[in-house]
């Protein structure tokens, strides 16, 4: 029988920078609903991958002195690391760079522009850089952007529109028509009410004032509108072309779930459908707007050092872990909270106490009680019932939350299998059964029991920590079982022996092992962002003529002392037959007589500086390590003095 398709994506993450934990947790949800699909037999594609046209990245390439091209090319390899490292299961990982997007986007715009949906005016308003948005004066919050809270600044220059308004009633039939369409409910309610029934304006589609972003191939000032050229990606990673689409498309559009986060929602159920019903494409099923993760509170900083990133938690606490936390912690429509402590407190309550410590109880008392070996022997008792009934219905509490998009619900359904687990084994006391003989039989079956309902939670465990659900099937000598076969109970193979578990998750104390290397991961942060800032200044392209401008040369250090009060050193300096007085602040790691002797490198066009009331005629050079630490620049062997550096 034909697998059903199943077409779910995420949005494509913006080569901007790295991602921090909360853009990785959206990655990780859609990654759940993927395996979960897959256990439940549908034939799964699942895209992702990076958006990468902009003014804010021709802006942040030009800062960090490389082209665009080169700058998106690291973020996304950057991104990917991320993706890959949280152990996801996408099938493509699409870039707005790819040439065949860039070529099938060009050729859209155009059809746009032939059948009358865009049209070529001026824009004049307030620009929002960072969401490559204008917005008019009544738009405004508190005279900044509506979407991020940033400023915005005055603008205007030559564009394209698309009339959004000619489509505008379709739209509003269809979601009304299809409840479902947009999801949770209060997402659809936000743009009903705030945008489509107020009425629509039309859209810019391009820009000219500048030009990372894939040209208008008939109007080569213009470059196409980030939003148009994104969006599209959900389509032109399946094949989709104006002239044929490939199998691809045809078998998986439209999609079942576009997943997303709710700052984006406007974008992905009023602009892209209506771009689809220019396009006479069928709109996707679901559009889901998913609550944010935040950190505890506060704002994430590079400059303060609190941003949280997913390799940094799971270099602490592991992959399933962090997987664990973020998709357990998100409510289905209200915002999450994370935190390093949260996080760890986690770990010990449910992972480690829980579910950990189930699989090593019940491996241990198989150990040491019958050698390993797990067996039925049918000697039933009074908990066996009711426990037996609970594990075989998870299964389908499970589904249904999964059919509601309710992650963190399905896996709490998960984790009440572990708990009833640690439960069955206070109600059967296996220790005490051990004690007599005549109870053998007994103490078998609730171990089998124990280890049956492993199994069932490990298999359901798998869509949402799939290292950890392979390993405890692999403690076990099981196989993993199909989704048909978790509503049944007693298909582990009696007579298996099972095996001497490592810890799953070990208890973590937070002030004595995570806090200090929180502060480590806040200190390299701060580090990394003061030298990104400092890098940003001293790249910047200079041409020959401006590097010959310096005058450097080499100098020896025939006296020196100490600035009382200052972090100062006050050399005098032999530079030819000339002596210089010159000021550094390399006190913290030279001392005076360090440097008397020193053969130094010595900018000597630069004009006097008085400092402390003592004339610096010059500058000495010096490297500045990622750590801080300054060393004097010297010569490799002794040259005569006043040689100059070119």
């Amino acid at each position: 029988m034909e697998k059903k398709p199943y077409y779910i994506t995420t949005a494509i993450a913006y080569t901007s920078g790295k991602p921090h934990i909360g853009n990785t947790y959206e990655i990780v949800l859609a990654d759940a609903i993927a395996r979960f699909k897959r256990m439940e037999g549908y034939d799964v594609r699942f895209q992702t991958g990076t958006d990468e046209h902009g003014q804010k990245i021709e802006e942040k390439a030009e800062k960090a002195g490389v082209t665009p091209k080169q700058f998106v090319d690291e973020k996304a390899g950057e991104i990917r690391r991320i993706w890959d490292l949280m152990d996801t299961t996408y099938d493509k990982f699409i870039r707005t760079t790819d040439a065949d997007h860039e070529r099938v986007v060009q050729k859209i715009f155009k059809k746009f522009y032939e059948q009358g949906d865009i049209y070529k005016g001026a824009y004049e308003g307030m620009y929002c850089t960072p969401c490559e948005s204008f917005w008019t004066e009544s738009q405004l919050v508190d005279g900044k952007c509506p979407d991020c809270g940033r400023e915005v600044k005055p603008a205007r220059e030559e564009a394209y529109f698309f009339k959004m308004e000619k489509y505008a009633d379709r739209l509003i039939e269809h979601i009304n028509s299809h409840p479902e369409f947009i999801q949770p409910v209060s997402r659809k309610n936000e743009m009903m009410n705030n945008f489509l029934l107020p009425g629509l304006q039309d859209l810019c589609v391009s820009r000219t004032s500048f030009r990372w972003g894939i040209p208008v191939d008939f109007d080569e000032k213009h470059v196409v509108y980030v939003w148009l050229d994104a969006l599209t990606n959900y389509i032109t990673g399946l094949g989709y072309d104006i002239d044929e689409a490939g199998e691809l498309y045809h078998k998986y559009w439209p999609a079942d779930l576009h997943l997303i986060g709710k700052d984006i929602i406007r974008f992905h159920t009023i602009y892209w459908p209506i771009f689809l019903m220019a396009l006479g494409e069928p709109l996707p099923k679901q559009v889901f707007g998913h609550p944010w993760l935040l950190q505890g509170g506060e704002k994430m900083s590079k400059s303060k050092g609190n941003v949280i990133y997913a390799d940094d938690l799971s270099d602490i606490f592991g992959v399933d872990a962090v997987r664990y936390f973020v998709l357990h912690e998100m409510p289905f429509d209200n915002d999450g909270t994370i935190t390093w402590e949260l996080v760890a407190d986690r770990n010990n309550s449910d992972l480690a106490n829980v579910l950990g410590n189930l699989v090593n109880r019940t491996i241990a008392m198989s150990n040491k009680y019958f050698g390993g070996k797990v067996e039925n022997t049918g000697v039933c008792g009074e908990a066996d019932g009711a426990f037996i009934e609970f594990v075989k219905g998870v299964k389908d509490r499970v589904v249904a939350k999964m059919d509601e998009l309710r992650v963190a619900d399905a896996l709490s359904e998960v984790f009440s299998l572990f708990r009833r687990g640690n439960k069955y084994i206070d109600e059967t006391a296996p220790w005490a059964l051990a004690k007599d003989p005549a109870q053998q039989g007994r103490l078998a079956t609730v171990l089998y029991n124990l280890t049956e309902s492993i199994l069932i939670g490990a298999s359901l465990l798998s869509p949402f920590m799939p290292k950890t659900s392979e390993k405890i099937l692999s403690f076990f000598s099981a196989q993993p079982r199909s989704l048909d076969e978790l509503g049944s109970f007693g298909l582990y193979a009696g007579g298996t022996v099972v095996e001497k578990p490592e810890i799953l998750f070990a208890r973590v104390d937070y002030a004595k092992e995570i806090a200090p290397k929180v502060a480590q991961i806040v200190e390299k942060q701060k580090a990394a962002y003061a030298a990104e800032e400092k890098g940003a200044e001293k790249v910047q392209p200079i041409t020959i003529d401006d590097f010959a401008k310096v005058k450097i040369q080499v100098g020896e250090v025939i006296a020196c002392e100490a600035v009382k009060k200052s972090k100062l050193l006050h050399e005098t300096v032999r530079i030819g037959n000339e002596t210089r007085s010159i000021l550094s602040g390399i006190a913290q790691w030279y001392t005076p007589e360090e440097m008397v002797g020193k053969q130094v490198l010595v900018v000597t066009n630069l004009p006097p500086r008085t400092m402390k009331g003592i004339v610096s005629e010059g500058m000495i050079l010096c490297a500045e390590d990622k750590n801080g630490d300054v060393v004097i620049v010297s010569p490799e062997k002794k040259v005569e003095s006043g040689s100059e550096i070119g």
